[in-house]
């Protein structure tokens, strides 16, 4: 995959490896491009961050089209923005953004299955027994009810308004 670089308003690329991590630990929503024979598709699904592994997990239901897509063409872009609001009066917008780009994979492996679900509660959630409680009734939902997806990150850029 060639490397991309921002072209207008440089001073607005985050280089900081540590600040773009920051981005993915405190978003929520993760908006996915997919395509498949020319057919674009763009979802926004919630997530949980796996730094050590550079990987977004999501969830979804077993069956439905973007499975379709991840399935005939697993090459996605990405992004997750930090929006900090408009600035009145000086027609600006305060915002980080990571814009990335990876390979999603339908997990089909339990374990793997049950550390990604793990993975995006502790992220979304703040209540350890609430996290607990759904990690130990989600089991017979795996099967045949939900689908865990994961995005592998292979290429990530920063940028900043404001």
């Amino acid at each position: 995959m060639p490397e991309y670089h921002m072209r207008n308003k440089p001073d607005r690329e985050i280089r900081d490896k540590a600040e773009i991590r920051e981005i993915l630990k405190v978003g929520k929503f993760c908006t996915i491009a997919l395509c498949r024979d020319n057919e674009p598709y763009i979802v926004t699904l919630s997530y949980g961050y796996d730094e050590p592994n550079n990987a977004l997990f999501f969830h979804c239901s077993a069956q439905g089209l973007k499975l379709d897509f991840i399935r005939q063409n697993p090459g996605v872009c990405a992004t997750v923005i930090e929006d900090g609001g408009y600035v009145p009066d000086e027609c600006e917008h305060n915002f980080r953004s990571a814009v990335f780009w990876g390979k999603m994979k339908i997990v089909t492996e339990l374990p793997e299955k049950k550390h990604g679900m793990g993975i995006l509660l502790n992220h979304l959630e703040k209540d350890t027994h609430v996290i607990a409680d759904k990690l130990v009734k989600s089991d017979g939902y795996y099967p045949s009810k939900m689908a865990v997806l994961k995005l592998d990150i292979l290429q990530i850029h920063g940028k900043a308004g404001k």
